[in-house]
């Protein structure tokens, strides 16, 4: 247990920068944003579009709805999708646990095909997860409207679920990508913390990872909030420098003075 542990008395930093599902909170958009994502994939509804600013965690997002699916769907997580889009269907059905003789993209596609039709006969299902999605070339966002196609009469053989920064809609709504974006059904733009919600948030960080004695004044809160302009990131960020800093001085009230004097070292 480090020096600073002992002071707060926690078990696990409470504001690392960590996409740990356990941590994630649950905001009134966050929430939206999950049931969204459940209903589109259970409901098998294909092309599933969730955008929100850097740091508003959309990460997170992922990783809580991967421990929220049923064990009968299986998944594929794309976390950067740095590939040619051979590289990308490869990457994908590796994901999926799959092995194919030839790294052709026919090969590759019979391949996906196969495993998705005898998932669905088996009343299975699958989802795709394509994280910084903005990244995406025309070439590999033409290669996912494809996989798209792929469905029974009861439904997608494949939940593909795009996740990404503004742009990424910004990117779709382009002429030559209009193909892909109609085939959208479900799009939920992630939003900022409200400032309720960051009270919210810092008290469930503290709680969870079983901070003692740690008390911080309403006005606190408040620069908190008009710091990360509701931002979970910055958050985190500025809330972690402020434990540092009573943790140096001894004080367990992280008073107005503390946030200034954490800001200032940010900045």
């Amino acid at each position: 247990m480090t020096a600073l542990q002992e002071f707060y008395g926690f078990r696990t930093q409470p504001f690392n920068i960590t996409t740990d599902a356990e941590l994630f909170f649950e905001s009134t958009s966050h929430r939206e944003a999950l049931a969204s994502l459940l209903y589109g994939i259970e409901e098998r509804k294909g092309l599933i579009l969730i955008t929100g600013e850097v740091g508003t965690g959309k990460t997170t997002l992922c990783n809580a709805l991967l421990e929220r699916l049923p064990k009968s769907v299986r998944t594929s997580l794309i976390l950067n999708p740095y590939f040619s889009d051979i590289q990308l269907l490869q990457a994908i059905v590796e994901d999926f646990g799959l092995e194919t003789e030839k790294k052709t993209r026919l090969d590759i596609v019979k391949k996906l095909d196969a495993f998705l039709i005898d998932l669905s006969l088996n009343q299975g299902n699958a989802v795709l997860i394509i994280d910084e999605a903005q990244n995406l070339k025309p070439r590999q966002l033409e290669q996912i409207r494809l996989l798209s196609n792929l469905e029974t009469k009861h439904g997608k053989l494949l939940q593909i679920v795009l996740v990404g920064q503004p742009e990424l809609k910004e990117n779709l709504l382009k002429y030559e990508l209009r193909q892909i974006y109609q085939r959208i059904v479900i799009k939920y733009d992630l939003r900022a913390l409200e400032f309720s919600d960051v009270k919210a948030y810092v008290d469930f960080r503290l709680e969870h990872s079983g901070v003692s004695g740690v008390s911080i004044p309403a006005e606190g809160y408040r620069m908190i909030h008009e710091f990360s302009k509701g931002i979970p990131r910055l958050v985190n960020l500025l809330c972690d420098r402020a434990l540092l800093l009573g943790f140096v001085r001894k004080e367990k009230v992280l008073n107005p003075e503390i946030f200034i004097a954490a800001m200032e070292e940010i900045r």
